[in-house]
């Protein structure tokens, strides 16, 4: 029976694609989501994918038992890649890609923080697949910029005169 990772108990957050020929990618939400894909949830054949040199998301692509993916689905997960990252809006965007058993955590590391090994250097434009709807964009900032904690408006005196 094939891998199923939807299945796991302790799931990450994820955006999931399915490539053409049914490969499935998930691309991580947060730093937190990116450390469970990475280390508790790719296996060691799945390849793993991450923009060189910029913030952004940890990207698996799910090898089926014994079958290798297509040049085709490496470059599609690499354009994922590249597309949940601060290279979004980039032309040709370098991914590091490496099979998952090459991704280690340095002791102490922040959450998303990760060494990899023997990395391949893939250039894609970023892309999400073919039908794909984009993720919902993070909500816009209030009008008039953050609210400040504390000290603001309200009784007990604060310089204003009647």
């Amino acid at each position: 029976m094939p891998f199923d990772p939807s299945s796991l108990r302790d799931a990450p957050a994820v955006w999931a694609y399915t490539l053409d020929g049914d490969w499935l990618v998930w691309a991580g939400r947060t730093s937190t989501d990116n450390d469970k894909l990475s280390l508790k949830v790719a296996r060691n054949d799945d390849w793993w994918f991450h923009v060189k040199g910029t913030p952004g998301s940890h990207v698996v692509l799910f090898v089926r038992d014994g079958v290798e993916p297509p040049r085709a689905a490496l470059d599609a997960a690499a354009a994922i890649a590249a597309y949940h990252s601060k290279m979004r809006d980039g032309g040709l965007v370098p991914v590091s890609a490496c099979r998952a058993r090459d991704v280690s955590k340095p002791r102490g590391a922040p959450a998303g923080l990760v060494e990899i090994h023997r990395e391949t250097t893939i250039k894609v434009r970023p892309a999400l697949p073919a039908g794909a709807a984009p993720p919902p964009a993070p909500p816009a900032p209030a009008p008039g910029g953050p609210k400040k904690k504390g000290g603001g408006g309200g009784g007990g005196g604060g310089g204003r005169r009647p």
